[in-house]
């Protein structure tokens, strides 16, 4: 896909929608260092003692991330992510309702480089998801070591961001009364690191742990996939990046789950996802001799 640069006319919306996105690409990319090197100056100068102070808060609080975080509702309604969201632009697409008074574990395919919509969706509101889906509660997974960055991990918690450990995961999908979506992208690193337009291969064959886990708590298994995104950073507009929840998978509880119960889940959910890419993806320019492949 090439890389159209913008006009240096444009109008004041497409100005802020631009700053939005550069501004969430330097959260991810500095924000943490920033908040680091604060709080260490803070501890070194006259702020000492409040910066102690919350040193001590973060000992006591350092099991949220593993507890179902700490979102907040304002953080995620914030108007700056309605700028975001536009830029691309991206959309939220419900195929399937899902039931408030159950948990769930939901896929996220491809993982991409940042993750921006899966950020969008499940961090913000900007796209609607609790309209969407009334009364459930999305928490999206991420590396654990972004909560050691002093104050930057409470604006992570914020949003509704939860450590990617594997009792971060139980925890959620162990809650009484349902409720609670735990979303993953679980192609992992290695996906994200294969990133490039267009492409529809997702490394999943090897990824059956989510499914063992959903098998434990009976959990339903829901894919949710994204098309290809619509622009990057400082090129002009060329589409837009839809993303499409799927109905969940019942999967039954089984405590400490064969293999073969394994494997027969994964192939399900494999085919549940690539029976949803199938059906959506002409209506988002996916030539029909497109299809999603697995490694």
């Amino acid at each position: 896909m090439p890389l159209r640069l913008a006009p240096l006319r444009l109008p004041l919306r497409r100005r802020l929608q631009t700053l939005a996105v550069l501004q969430w690409v330097f959260s991810f990319l500095a924000l943490g260092q920033l908040c680091t090197l604060m709080f260490v100056l803070a501890l070194r100068g006259s702020l000492w003692v409040p910066a102690l102070l919350y040193g001590l808060w973060l000992l006591a609080d350092r099991d949220t991330p593993r507890r179902g975080g700490r979102s907040s509702a304002w953080v995620r309604g914030w108007t700056l992510w309605h700028h975001f969201r536009d830029y691309f632009p991206i959309s939220l697409i419900r195929t399937a309702e899902l039931d408030p008074r159950r948990n769930y574990l939901l896929g996220f395919h491809p993982h991409g480089v940042l993750a921006a919509g899966a950020f969008a969706n499940f961090c913000t509101e900007a796209t609607g998801f609790g309209g969407l889906f009334p009364g459930l509660h999305p928490h999206l997974l991420t590396l654990p070591c972004w909560f050691r960055l002093p104050l930057f991990r409470d604006y992570m918690l914020a949003g509704g961001l939860v450590s990617s450990e594997k009792s971060s995961l139980e925890f959620l999908l162990s809650r009484e009364g349902g409720g609670q979506a735990a979303v993953i992208a679980l192609g992992g690193p290695p996906e994200s690191l294969d990133a490039h337009p267009g492409a529809l291969t997702l490394q999943l064959l090897g990824r059956k742990g989510f499914v063992r886990i959903a098998l434990e708590h009976g959990t339903s298994c829901s894919s949710r996939w994204r098309t290809p995104p619509a622009r990057g950073s400082g090129a002009s507009s060329c589409g837009s990046s839809g993303f499409w929840v799927g109905s969940p998978l019942e999967l039954p509880r089984t405590p400490n789950p064969p293999p073969e119960a394994v494997e027969l889940w994964h192939r399900r959910y494999l085919k549940s996802l690539s029976d949803l890419f199938e059906e959506h993806k002409l209506g988002y320019g996916v030539p029909p001799d497109r299809h999603l492949s697995f490694v």
